[in-house]
């Protein structure tokens, strides 16, 4: 028997985290045809999960909505009609539920977990099997929730446009030690790639290198870091990918880095905004493009599970795991910077 209720967390209002609440015998939706039931084991957040709370994410956010884009788990039950998943597979969320293949359009942009639609942090949630996907066999529960919003993002950012592919023998630029970055590094140099990463740490730049950086960068040391990537590169020709997750106040460093034809990948704002930066005229005069990168596709979501798996690609999770009941101090913890690579909640 499918079980009825189920333990969740919801977001009621905007005071920050205080706006979390716990409810023990939530009632569990009948399953549709074509919905899955997933025992959820493992959910890793994201800085959107944080805001969210806080009340300053700037995409609208459903009142009452259960939180959390990222989760790994097994299947407990199935509709009459699905044909994707059985009972016992395991699985992984797919951050914008509807956005299956190619572009974006308004239709999927509104199916994002955690924020339009519920989302991860429940004991048992129901999901259309369009909005899984099977979990790579060579990691755990852990591991496999922190796939659905970083990695997928790295992996769009470096393969999302065929024309511009990553290739042997590109050069990527990384910023910082977050979820996106530290998959961007390991993916790059699983394809053979030379990897230039910024820190502002002599600890995680170690922890870098480890992961397979060639070349790090502190910028607190080297605030010109754009150019010194640049005279990093094979002939100082510039860069060919840049993961860029400060925005507006890195955005000139990148500019000066990137090669002709290069491509940045603008995912985040994680160094705030500011009037101070350039325009779309620099976009020109460095003859580049700049890309805005919402997560990805499920099919984009399968390819790089199947890299994940040839190349035995294992997540950088922190070795600080919470329990389901301590969401509200993950979030905490996760917001003062305490983590390392990607934090993650223990739920099954």
């Amino acid at each position: 028997m499918a079980p009825q209720t189920t333990r969740q967390w919801s977001i009621e209002g905007k005071d920050g985290f205080d706006s979390l609440k716990l409810t023990e015998k939530a009632p569990i939706p009948k399953l549709g045809d074509k919905d899955v039931l997933v025992k959820v084991h493992a959910v890793s957040l994201n800085y959107r999960d944080l805001i969210i709370a806080k009340g300053i994410y700037p995409f609208p956010v459903r009142d009452g909505i259960i939180p959390a884009s990222d989760g790994a788990g097994t299947v407990e039950a199935v509709g009459s009609n699905v044909t994707r998943f059985k009972p016992g597979d395991k699985v992984v969320t797919l951050f914008n539920q509807a956005h299956l293949g190619g572009s974006l359009d308004a239709q999927s942009l509104a199916t994002g977990l955690g924020g339009a639609m519920n989302g991860t942090l429940r004991e048992y949630g129901t999901f259309d099997e369009q909005g899984l996907v099977h979990m790579p066999k060579n990691l755990d529960f852990n591991e496999a929730s922190t796939l659905t919003c970083a990695a997928l993002t790295a992996w769009n950012s470096l393969y999302g446009l065929p024309s511009r592919a990553l290739k042997p023998g590109d050069v990527v630029l990384t910023q910082g030690t977050g979820g996106v970055s530290i998959f961007a590094v390991q993916f790059a140099k699983a394809a053979g790639a030379t990897v230039i990463a910024t820190t502002s740490s002599t600890k995680k730049a170690d922890t870098l290198k480890k992961l397979g950086a060639d070349h790090v960068i502190n910028y607190k040391d080297e605030p010109n870091w754009g150019e010194k990537a640049k005279s990093l590169t094979p002939g100082e020709v510039g860069v060919t990918h840049i993961i860029e997750v400060g925005g507006p106040s890195t955005m000139a460093q990148s500019l000066k880095a990137i090669k002709i034809d290069g491509v940045i990948s603008l995912i985040g704002f994680l160094g705030g905004m500011s009037k101070e930066q350039p325009t779309f005229l620099d976009c020109l005069l460095n003859i580049c493009t700049v890309r805005g990168i919402l997560v990805g596709s499920r099919l984009q979501f399968e390819d790089m599970n199947r890299a994940i798996e040839a190349n035995n690609i294992h997540p950088v999770v922190d070795e600080t795991v919470f329990d389901f009941s301590q969401t509200k101090e993950a979030y905490q913890y996760m917001w003062d910077q305490k983590h390392f690579g990607k934090l993650c909640i223990k739920v099954a």
